[in-house]
Order: structure tokens, then C-alpha cells, then sequence
């Protein structure tokens, strides 16, 4: 069985990820990660987040994947020997220092990505170094992905969802050019996502998402280790739904389930939850202007996510939700969350606070309450009904 590898931003992030499915998740601490605009883990909130997820039976990465120059080496080994006492699983490295600091500190090492690994030789080099799983760059093609199994028999982590770089994995200079951010430091600032204005048109040069989903059994049966969902910026709404779909599209190659239609669902779902196109990318062909967009684009963000489940009250058997986005009496929506088959509802009454019945819902973050039969986990989600699966 693939682990499932999912981002997380926050705490809260961490949690759903792994109450929707995950089997890991990866995060970054407040220094030495790529992520440096995302929330990020303190310390204890890395212990705390270890401790959650094995309680669980499950697992915790640390990105320490920056490139380092010598001002961020300071602390490092003191910082890498806390991470070895709150027993995290593995951290993702990408530089050969702290690599070497990682492995002499006692943590499991996973070569990060941004090191840009596409060919068995890197891999035995890392191997000799006693690096145990490998992240492979993005530009990693089925062939290549067979090639290093079959040469090095190592544990491989490949990305089957979320954003592309439109640079080689780990060489992208273009935001320390444009802004002086330094991307391998954690300062991207996403020049590849920038409009360009020229003589006539406007201009980009930026990849469409990466989405796995029609090849996802041929990947288990090449040999991938992990399958990794990029986005540790993302919303918890994305998280959960991304995280779930795989789950089952996962479960159901493995349990001989998963079928055409099941296909299609999920297709659609992952569609609605993203506001870019999804391709396949680098695995089955060299990418074409059709993986990419060069003239504009529109990017939408949908308000499919409704409300957030907080609890239920057993005895006037009402569900308490957050508020995410307007929904009214009348609507038919639909419930997701852990350990649950989705299922639809029509809204037949709203209560505020106070007990009293409302038409519509028109204010973020209000605790709200739905008549409803049975108990909903915490961090289930409300959503608008979008596609009836067949």
C-alpha cells in the first residue's frame, strides 16, 4: 500500500489531513523551509502535532530544505537534535550539509525535491550518504521512475497533485532576480504566476496543476513508495476534499473497486476544489503548451465550501457548524468528512445563537445551528451539492 502525503500549513491543517486519509503529512518549522509565507509549526507546536499524528498510528515530516548559506546554519544542529527528541519521522532535506548535520543528529533523512534528483547514479551517491527515500523532481518521467527502482530499489516520493514550478525542481532564480526574494530560501514570490504585459497581448509562462488521478495505478505498480499532494498554503477545504479523494481513488485500486464513473467523480470534485486546470504533466509525455498557460488565464475560486461541523448537541439533536460562506433555507448541500460516505441534505431550517430561525446565512465565522439526525465528526464540512455520483 502507497502512503498518502499530505501538506500542512498549521496545526489545524495537520489534523484534518490526517483525519481525511493521509498517512503522513509533511510541515515546516518558522525557519530552514521553502514555505516561509505559510503559518508554519514553533517547536512545540511540532511536538504537539508528533504526538497527535502517532496517536493515530501515523506520520510527521519536517521540511528542512532550503538552500543554506552560512547565516542560516546557525542553530541548525541544535534545532535538528529538538526535532530528534520530539520524534519526528523524517526530515526532507535538500542541501548536503544539513543533510549530513540530520543524519549525525539520528533523524531518518527524505532528499527533498528541490535537490533536483532525475537518475539512479544521484540516487546511489545519496544512498552511500544514508539517505533512506528519495523525492524526485517533478520533471520525473514514468521511464525514469522505473529506471531508478529498478537500479537502486530505493523508497520514491512522487508528487501526483497540486502546483508545478515552471523552473527544473529546485532551480528557479526568477523571484531573487525580480524582487530579490530568494526562492531556495523560502522567499518565492511566484514571478511564474505574474501577468507580463507586452505589445499586443498579455503574457504568461505558468504550468497548470499537476493531477494524477488516470495514472495513479500505474504508479503503484512501477514501485512509488509515497504519493505526495502539494500545498501547505492551501485552505482546509482544499486539504480535506484533496486528501479524501485520493484516499478512496487509492483504496479502491487496491481493493479492486475503483471504476470509470468513480473516476469521473473524482475528476470533477478536484476540478471544482482547484482554480487552475489539472494535467498530467511530465509522466506519460513531454509537456505541451496545452500543460501550460501563456496568453492570461482566469482563475476563479468557487464558494463550494459552506461551513465548518464544531460539534452536535445529542439532546435537541442539532448540528453546530462555523459559517464559511452564504448558504439559505432551501439549499442542497452535501456533508464530507472522516470515517463518513458523503451524503446529501436540503436545508430545512437555520438557527442562530439564540434559537432563532433564519432564512439565509450571510456572516463568515457565525456559529450556526442544523436540525440533523445523527452526529457529524469535528472537522467535518459542509459543502453545495455539485455532482451526483453514479
Amino acid at each position: 500500500m502507497p502512503e498518502l502525503l499530505a501538506p500542512a500549513g498549521d496545526l489545524e491543517r495537520l489534523k484534518i489531513a490526517l483525519l481525511y486519509g493521509a498517512d503522513a503529512v509533511y510541515i515546516g518549522g518558522k525557519d530552514y523551509s521553502l514555505r516561509a509565507n505559510a503559518k508554519n509549526f514553533s517547536l512545540e507546536e511540532i511536538k504537539e502535532a508528533t504526538a497527535f499524528a502517532h496517536s493515530l498510528g501515523k506520520k510527521v515530516y519536517v521540511t528542512v530544505n532550503i538552500v543554506f548559506h552560512d547565516s542560516n546554519l546557525f542553530n541548525l544542529d541544535t534545532y535538528l537534535a529538538k526535532l530528534k527528541a520530539y520524534q519526528v519521522d523524517a526530515v526532507i532535506v535538500s542541501d548536503i550539509i544539513a543533510v549530513k548535520m540530520a543524519l549525525e543528529a539520528g533523524l531518518e533523512v527524505i532528499l527533498s525535491t528541490q535537490a533536483s534528483t532525475l537518475n539512479y547514479r544521484a540516487i546511489k551517491f545519496w544512498q552511500k550518504l544514508g539517505v533512506k527515500r528519495f523525492v524526485l523532481g517533478r520533471e520525473a518521467t514514468r521511464e525514469d521512475i522505473i529506471k531508478i527502482k529498478k537500479e537502486t530499489g530505493a523508497s520514491l516520493e512522487c508528487f501526483i497533485h497540486g502546483a508545478m514550478c515552471t523552473s527544473i525542481s529546485g532551480k528557479c532564480i526568477l523571484s531573487n532576480f525580480c524582487t530579490g526574494r530568494d526562492s531556495n530560501r523560502g522567499g518565492c514570490a511566484q514571478i511564474c504566476r505574474w501577468v507580463f504585459e507586452t505589445d499586443s497581448i498579455p503574457f504568461t509562462f505558468m504550468s497548470k496543476d499537476l493531477n494524477m488521478v488516470e495514472y495513479l495505478e500505474d504508479m503503484i505498480q512501477i514501485g512509488v513508495d509515497s504519493f505526495k499532494v502539494e500545498g501547505r498554503m492551501r485552505s482546509v477545504y482544499y486539504i480535506a476534499t484533496v486528501i479524501k479523494c485520493y484516499r478512496e481513488l487509492i483504496d479502491g485500486i487496491i481493493n479492486h473497486t475503483l471504476t470509470e464513473e468513480d473516476k469521473e467523480y473524482y475528476h470533477h470534485v478536484l476540478d471544482r476544489v482547484a482554480n487552475r486546470d489539472t494535467k498530467p504533466q511530465f509522466y506519460h509525455k513531454f509537456p505541451t503548451a496545452d500543460e501550460s498557460y501563456f496568453n492570461d488565464r482566469i482563475e476563479v475560486s468557487n464558494q463550494d465550501f459552506l461551513a465548518l461541523v464544531v460539534g452536535y448537541d445529542s439532546k435537541r439533536k442539532l448540528l453546530e457548524i462555523e459559517e464559511r460562506n452564504y448558504f439559505k433555507v432551501g439549499d442542497v448541500v452535501e456533508f464530507i468528512g472522516p470515517n463518513f460516505t458523503t451524503f446529501t441534505y436540503t436545508i430545512k431550517d437555520v438557527l442562530d445563537e439564540d434559537g432563532a430561525s433564519i432564512e439565509v446565512a450571510r456572516h463568515p465565522k457565525e456559529k450556526l445551528y442544523l436540525p440533523l439526525d445523527i452526529s457529524l465528526p469535528a472537522f467535518s464540512m459542509m459543502r453545495l451539492k455539485i455532482f451526483d455520483k453514479k
